[in-house]
């Protein structure tokens, strides 16, 4: 499954409506046992959705040959 920021909202909307039940944009609905549990996977997908954005730094070596002039 692909995390979107969609799945993080439509999280976000259920803990602020108190409600235990999300729509995932995939189509499926997920029942939670408790707002605690909602919150928990929010925070899952939102370490999860920064991971995959983060991009790789990029390291440049500089060799020099030579005689050292």
């Amino acid at each position: 499954m692909a995390i979107s920021q969609t799945d993080i909202d439509n999280l976000n909307e259920a803990i602020a409506l108190g409600e235990r039940s999300v729509s995932m944009s995939d189509g499926r609905r997920v029942e939670y046992r408790s707002v605690a549990e909602l919150i928990m996977a929010r925070d899952d997908l939102q370490r999860q959705l920064a991971a995959s954005q983060q991009q790789r730094r990029r390291q440049v070596y500089l060799v020099q040959g030579g005689r050292g002039f």
